[in-house]
């Protein structure tokens, strides 16, 4: 708990700053976030999950094309899940075609067992990872996207080494249902490599809002098609409540 309650101090720092220069833009341009809580938490790679109820935090602190974007993961009783710092910098804005780059230093932790006395005790061990990504998009319409986004991942510690991340999406934005609720869904298909084991994936995305509203719902399903990277689900799923904040 002593690592939760050190991130929670930062957590609040971050925030309090965050509104602050909201209101005096001398430094940031934006800042803007989102919580979530889920009742099965989804990795950034859709294949893994925590497998429990997980609160989640996305942030965007944005000065010029430059962001910082920690995303940060917890199991619902406190402990953490993953830490991801993103650094990503808008390489081309242009009117249909849009080009992200960026890259992010990660800990992911997990609970283990160790022998201390003679007696068995549970601790929590982190694991240090690095990845760097490249998000070209293509706008086909006023609500329409396409785009493919790819990840190259390397970890330091026991496990997983190598992790190559390619994405195929499309993005179906601000579909009305009424004058005042609409919906966005974005259908994709990944291939997921990890050292020396790979899979194919199909998986969705789907979001329920109301216009001026913070609050919203959103859903994940995700398939495996055909897969060597074990052990995991061949489907798994949730359903989020999202609240948002900021600008």
């Amino acid at each position: 708990m002593k690592n939760v309650n050190l991130f929670l101090v930062l957590f609040t720092t971050l925030l309090y700053q965050g509104y602050s220069q909201e209101n005096d833009r001398k430094f940031l341009d934006d800042f803007r976030g989102t919580a979530s809580v889920t009742h099965n938490g989804i990795s950034l790679v859709p294949s893994f999950s925590l497998g429990d109820p997980a609160l989640l935090f996305d942030l965007k602190f944005t000065k010029g094309k430059l962001s910082f974007e920690p995303d940060m993961r917890f199991a619902l009783e406190g402990k953490p899940w993953s830490f991801l710092f993103w650094f990503r910098y808008k390489a081309v804005e242009k009117e249909r075609f849009s080009l992200r780059i960026g890259a992010h230093p990660a800990l992911n932790f997990r609970t283990v067992t160790v022998i201390r006395d003679g007696q068995p005790e549970e601790i929590l061990e982190s694991r240090r990872y690095v990845a760097a990504e490249i998000a070209p998009n293509y706008k086909l319409g006023e609500n329409t996207e396409i785009g493919i986004y790819y990840l190259h991942g390397r970890g330091f510690d026991e496990g997983v080494k190598q992790t190559n991340f390619l994405v195929l999406n499309s993005y179906f934005n601000n579909l009305n249902l009424t004058k005042d609720f609409y919906f966005n869904i974005s259908p994709q298909t990944y291939y997921l490599r990890m050292d020396d084991k790979e899979g194919f994936y199909a998986v969705g995305f789907v979001t329920l809002a109301k216009r001026d509203f913070p609050v919203s719902i959103s859903a994940i399903f995700n398939k495996a098609i055909d897969t060597q990277i074990v052990p995991e689900d061949d489907f798994i799923w949730n359903v989020s409540v999202n609240y948002s904040f900021g600008s």
